[in-house]
């Protein structure tokens, strides 16, 4: 945990110095904005308090591409690359922290299973450089269009949702289709988390040497934690398109001009970007208020466990539900498709949602505090953006206090290396004899 806490927090010092030094710079700059955004690209969230392509030189550019890479992988498979690149053996040790970092059930295969995502992440994100490539090379030419595709390739599956095109992120690009589906395509591909790819991967091999398997069969073949993601993803996804789309259909500030097709491509764009992404195809300063608690809501939730996206995760969010459920329905245990659910996952999720909302209300009360002229709604918007390291702004990043961008510093921080996670690194060394320890039970009154 604390190689973790420590790992980031390296990089991200890192990075704040190169962005700060001159060759990366266009134009002076301060050393609080360069970390800002070193934060905000290694926590891969997307909120600025500059406009990275007028700010940064294409030396800065690529110190931004390679600093949202680590980020999107993760300090621990980042390690293991640079040891597997040496040629070095990966400790027992290392591979424990590997192990637990995603959730593997085994020692066994820990280099293999790096090594399929990293050969993962790059077929992805060359798949969308070479889609973005055909809409980036004939408006900026062969160099600049191809450094554009790679750039924002790599930044919409690692979920960082920065861009080096302007200061509105893709809204030039709201009725572009390929822009949209490949940039929703990247982020889904980045959230789902690298455990699910790699569950995903075994099956559909089985599936080709036994061609008469259907497709039902392969979803029963999946992990449980896989089966939740993918509803849980898909669920999410329609949930706030379909609110989106109602909500927002004749607000004249966002999508009142398009036809029902993009209408609902931005809908869908929104639903997507606004789980961990950032990158904005209409107004978020235009969106209804409405809108911006749902959005509120999916960027609380975020992506999936293992992967490139914040938030508490589908799986934690998926397990709340299920243990309302079962206490509604009077069960004894939380379950899902057959299967009891752990009560140590049950106390964990419990523990980390209740941890996120913690430093969420506090971010919310201290941002309030700083800018005690801005509307409530939008400083949650920006807080819940930063916890959940999406990115979104109702265009307020730039003109926040310094101690209101050092709030949002330290939010992105906790969101990306997790609330739990970063609660285990202050919290010391647990109390092992506590695990075989038996008292008397006795019941407490709730409600």
């Amino acid at each position: 945990m604390q190689l973790v806490a420590l790992g980031f927090f390296g990089v991200i010092f890192l990075g704040g110095v190169l962005l700060w030094l001159p060759f990366s710079n266009q134009k002076p700059i301060e050393f609080i904005d360069a970390l800002f955004t070193s934060v905000t690209s290694v926590c891969v969230t997307g909120l600025v308090t500059i406009v990275p392509a007028d700010q940064f030189t294409v030396v800065g550019k690529i110190i931004l591409v390679v600093l949202i890479q680590i980020g999107g992988l993760g300090i621990i498979a980042c390690i293991a690359s640079f040891y597997l690149m040496l040629g070095k053996r990966i400790s027992m040790k290392r591979r424990i922290t590997i192990q637990q970092a995603y959730g593997l059930d085994t020692l066994s295969g820990m280099v293999k299973f790096v090594i399929r995502i990293l050969k993962g992440t790059f077929l992805v994100e060359g798949i969308g450089a070479v889609l973005f490539a055909f809409k980036f090379i004939p408006e900026y030419g062969v160099v600049a269009g191809i450094g554009y595709s790679i750039f924002h390739s790599v930044s919409a599956f690692c979920n960082a949702g920065i861009d080096i095109i302007g200061s509105t992120s893709f809204q030039q690009y709201a009725l572009s289709p390929l822009i949209n589906f490949t940039t929703m395509f990247l982020i889904v591909m980045g959230g789902l988390g690298f455990p699910v790819w790699y569950d995903i991967a075994a099956n559909v091999r089985k599936i080709g040497k036994e061609r008469k398997r259907p497709l039902k069969w392969l979803f029963t073949r999946l992990t449980l934690q896989s089966r939740i993601v993918i509803i849980m993803t898909a669920g999410l996804i329609l949930f706030g398109t379909l609110c989106f789309f109602i909500i927002e259909f004749e607000n004249p500030a966002t999508m009142k001009d398009m036809n029902v097709f993009q209408k609902i491509m931005a809908s869908m764009f929104q639903s997507v970007t606004t789980r961990t992404a950032g990158y904005a195809t209409v107004s978020q300063a235009g969106l209804e208020e409405s809108s911006k608690l749902i959005g509120c809501i999916l960027m609380f939730v975020g992506g999936s466990p293992a992967g490139t996206a914040g938030g508490i995760k589908t799986t934690t969010a998926a397990m709340l539900i299920l243990t309302v459920l079962c206490v509604l329905r009077n069960r004894r245990d939380t379950e899902c498709f057959d299967r009891k659910i752990a009560t140590e996952s049950i106390k964990s999720g419990v523990t980390i949602a209740l941890i996120t909302f913690m430093v969420l209300f506090a971010g919310i009360m201290a941002l309030t505090v700083f800018e005690p002229g801005v509307d409530v709604l939008d400083l949650m918007y920006e807080a819940a953006s930063a916890m959940g390291t999406v990115g979104l702004s109702a265009d307020l990043t730039p003109g926040l206090t310094r101690a209101s961008h050092i709030v949002l510093m330290l939010m992105m921080y906790i969101g990306r290396i997790g609330p739990l996670t970063m609660a285990l690194v202050f919290a010391g060394k647990s109390d092992k004899s506590s695990q075989f320890r038996e008292l008397p039970e006795e019941k407490v009154m709730l409600g």
